[in-house]
């Protein structure tokens, strides 16, 4: 991952006539209660994630390898993971309004430890923005034609820019998108089915080499969890509870029980995992550009995600406060440079390395948020004022002693689903020890935090209006 330039010469924010590219998007302070989102704004980012070529793919996988009614349990048992990892560290965000890497200064690891938890996050998710845009883009030269490299440049950019102007214009493009995605889908889809018996479909046996269940389920929850544990990053625009539960559980409805049962049916259909071209090939250069515009929707998340973790990486460890918007610019490019040279997909080891490394840490969060309730305290006593506690540790050893611990079970432990297993370990360790008392804290630290706590004072820094 490319280091970012600081954005402002000291750790001021940016004065009220400055105008930086982009939008900060409240990366080290509270999102306001009057800057939240509405629900069906809110919703439509969530059923965004949905609108995956590559969660049809996972669906015929995975039906090429089992019987319809097993893949529709294999779903099931993967949406139950997923939407209980996403409420309870989703309503934590929403609560305090607050991203993953700054939830974590008061939720587990103290100042220094978010430092790690940061930059873990942002390696991982830049890296897999990287290698989604390879992937998109060699899918789309296979179909459409033209060099890899320039469609991976094309969609990279894109993405890139619409970062750069936050969360706002990223749910506007969802306003967009997400229908007219499920609409060439459903168009495409009901084609390709209406020539074939769905009743025969869905009564076939699999046509490939069976997959166990525990191998479909922790493919289905596996490859979402990093996206669970990072969710308060879109929730922390929520309004209410309620609305982080159902829109969850709609995304996951979506994903997993139509679009990914709808890849079942094609796998069956087609005997193999490759359906991709049902979409492609059936709504030819209009299908072509609106899977663009949803690779962009997804993959956008990647990008979101790893700029906040960056920005708070760098404030902690240099004292620099940098601007997200600028930092998204560096972040883009380099990863879309690597994806057009075919450099990231040599990686996607060591970034599933990663993916093990993560659920721990929404373990954490959720034990010591909801469970133990020490360093977490002060985020409640502050939640009305708007305003980030004074102090925070610096530092909480024995948690890293449970990161460690828990990303040993989920990477050597053969048995379940091993991100789940490293999330579940971390949990129950950090709550016994926790109750017990045996976490402690070292050290205390201002906030020092580079974002006025104010909202008004953030002038320049968010766009209003793009909602």
């Amino acid at each position: 991952m490319a280091a970012p330039s600081p954005a402002a010469p000291s750790s001021e924010a940016p004065e009220a006539g400055s105008k930086p590219l982009g939008s900060d998007d409240y990366a080290l302070s509270r999102v306001p209660r009057d800057k939240r989102l509405g629900f069906w704004t809110m919703l439509l980012q969530w059923l965004a994630q949905s609108g995956s070529i590559s969660q049809f793919t996972l669906g015929a996988t995975i039906g090429v390898g089992m019987t319809f009614g097993g893949a529709l349990l294999a779903f099931t048992l993967g949406a139950v993971i997923l939407e209980a990892v996403i409420f309870v560290i989703g309503l934590a965000g929403m609560r305090e309004g607050l991203a993953t890497p700054l939830l974590t200064r008061w939720a587990g690891f103290g100042r220094n430890g978010s430092a790690l938890v940061s930059f873990v996050i942002a390696v991982s998710l830049v890296g897999w923005f990287g290698v989604q845009n390879t992937i998109f883009g060699d899918s789309v030269s296979e179909l459409a034609g033209g060099p890899s490299w320039l469609w991976c440049v094309v969609a990279g950019l894109a993405i890139t820019t619409l970062v750069i102007f936050g969360f706002r214009y990223m749910a506007l493009f969802a306003k967009i998108v997400t229908p007219l995605f499920f609409a060439m889908v459903a168009w495409s889809v009901t084609d390709a089915l209406m020539h074939h018996s769905v009743t025969e479909l869905i009564d076939s046996p699999p046509p490939g080499e069976t997959i166990p269940l525990a191998v479909a389920a922790t493919a289905i929850a596996g490859g979402f969890m990093t996206g669970a544990i990072v969710s308060p990053e879109m929730t922390r625009y929520n309004k209410k509870g309620w609305h982080v539960f159902v829109q969850g559980a709609s995304s996951m409805i979506l994903s997993e029980y139509i679009v990914g049962m709808t890849g079942v049916l094609l796998g069956h259909m087609v005997k193999s995992s490759e359906v991709s071209h049902i979409v492609l090939s059936t709504s030819g250069v209009f299908g072509v550009l609106v899977v663009l515009m949803s690779t962009a929707k997804v993959n956008d998340w990647n990008l979101y995600g790893s700029s906040l973790g960056v920005v708070n990486f760098f404030q902690v460890v240099f004292g620099r406060r940098l601007h997200r918007g600028a930092v998204t610019i560096v972040l883009g490019l380099a990863g879309t440079l690597l994806s057009a040279v075919g450099i990231m997909t040599h990686f996607t080891g060591f970034l599933s390395i990663l993916g093990v490394t993560i659920p721990p840490i929404g373990g954490i969060i959720v034990a010591e948020y909801w469970v133990v309730r020490r360093m977490a305290k002060p985020l409640v006593e502050t939640r009305e004022s708007g305003k980030l506690p004074a102090t925070s540790p610096a530092w909480v050893p024995m948690s890293l002693v449970i990161w460690a611990a828990a990303f040993c079970v989920g990477k050597f432990y053969d048995g379940g689903i091993p991100a789940l297993n490293s999330l579940i370990t971390a949990f129950v360790l950090y709550s016994v020890l926790g109750l017990l008392g045996w976490i402690k804290t070292y050290g205390t630290t201002n906030l020092e935090d580079a974002e006025p706590q104010d909202a008004s004072a953030v002038r320049g820094t968010t766009l209003e209006g793009a909602a």
